[in-house]
């Protein structure tokens, strides 16, 4: 047995050193530069420049800056009637019988979709067998064809009564002073409007983890309570986006009812420049109140998104003002950089 004394000076102090990592270390260990202050700047990393991708910006820029320009200085467009008749009344009246129309038909079209998703998730196949036929039909059906189908009822129905079934009819109104061009619209869109909105929840249901079913019935929890409380909640992540597409969507397709002389923001603009002949101005002016409401809209389907992200993401998506804050903050910065810069060339 070798005791420390027996070792000589050399392997005695190599013993006594310390072993960090099984690393040797031959010299003093690296320490600061004596010439380097606290306050001294590390060197900046300068990004490589890409000339194509600055090239490619630059063309891009100058194509829309030329349509841009085309359209601003083409006096067809004639903006000063534009102008004019933007807020109109008459298109004004267009415009509140659209937004109208597209709430009724959203908020209908998913009371009716809804229990057709649920129904479409039996397991009665009776049950599932009906909601996947009304789904079918009337996404195959053009939207168009349905609303003058609607619109020409009277035809095949005169009458509509209310009795026992397959007996005698205790009421009955005649199907032309009861349906109208508005009323017609509403039942034409509601019902081609559900037929998606029901494919839209039941995309969103089964978007959810099977497993959280199961967990609810494990703790004794009733189906309809589940879905409730715990299937729907996550399902929204996965129905909102989409059901915001169909707001935008049915907000557009109301157009379509202009067929049914339906005084809505399109057929209003047909009116006047039926009068006026002037086609394009108001074009432009039903164009421009479409894309605000739609652009008003967008924003309200952001931040619902980011509403129902908060379980899912650690760090929700940043708000447009939250976007415009920290570009100011970096502007701030890269300026501040670049004149500690100048004062140090200056200070040479």
């Amino acid at each position: 047995m070798v005791s420390p004394s027996d070792l000589t000076p050399s392997l005695r102090t190599s013993a006594s050193a310390p072993v960090t990592g099984g690393a040797k270390t031959s010299g003093p260990l690296p320490g600061p530069d004596p010439g380097s202050g606290p306050d001294e700047e590390l060197p900046r990393i300068v990004p490589r420049r890409r000339i194509g991708r600055l090239l490619s910006a630059a063309v891009a820029l100058l194509l829309f800056a030329m349509a841009v320009n085309s359209v601003v200085r083409n006096r067809a467009f004639q903006w000063e009637v534009v102008g004019r008749y933007f807020t109109s009344a008459a298109v004004l009246d267009g415009l509140s019988l659209t937004l109208w129309l597209t709430g009724v038909v959203m908020v209908l079209g998913f009371l009716l979709g809804i229990p057709l998703a649920v129904l479409r998730l039996s397991t009665n196949p009776v049950l599932s067998s009906l909601s996947w036929g009304y789904v079918w039909i009337f996404r195959s059906t053009p939207l168009l064809v349905q609303l003058l189908f609607w619109f020409n009822i009277g035809a095949l129905y005169p009458t509509l009564g209310l009795g026992i079934p397959f007996g005698p009819q205790f009421v009955t109104v005649k199907t032309v002073n009861l349906l109208g061009p508005a009323l017609t619209a509403v039942i034409g869109l509601t019902l081609h409007e559900a037929a998606y909105a029901a494919e839209v929840v039941r995309g969103g249901i089964l978007s959810v983890d099977a497993g959280q079913t199961e967990a609810a019935q494990a703790l004794g929890i009733g189906k309809v309570r589940a879905l409730r409380r715990i299937v729907v909640p996550q399902a929204m992540r996965s129905i909102v986006p989409t059901a915001g597409n169909m707001l935008i969507g049915t907000l557009k397709g109301t157009s379509i009812v202009s067929v049914l002389a339906v005084h809505d923001l399109l057929y209003s603009a047909q009116l006047v420049y039926n009068q006026t002949y002037q086609v394009i101005p108001l074009l432009m002016v039903a164009t421009l109140w479409y894309i605000a409401v739609t652009t008003v809209l967008g924003v309200g389907q952001f931040y619902v998104e980011r509403h129902y992200a908060r379980g899912a993401a650690r760090a929700l998506p940043p708000t447009p003002v939250q976007r415009l804050t920290a570009a100011g903050r970096a502007r701030w910065a890269t300026s501040r950089r670049s004149l500690r810069s100048l004062r140090s060339l200056l200070s040479l």
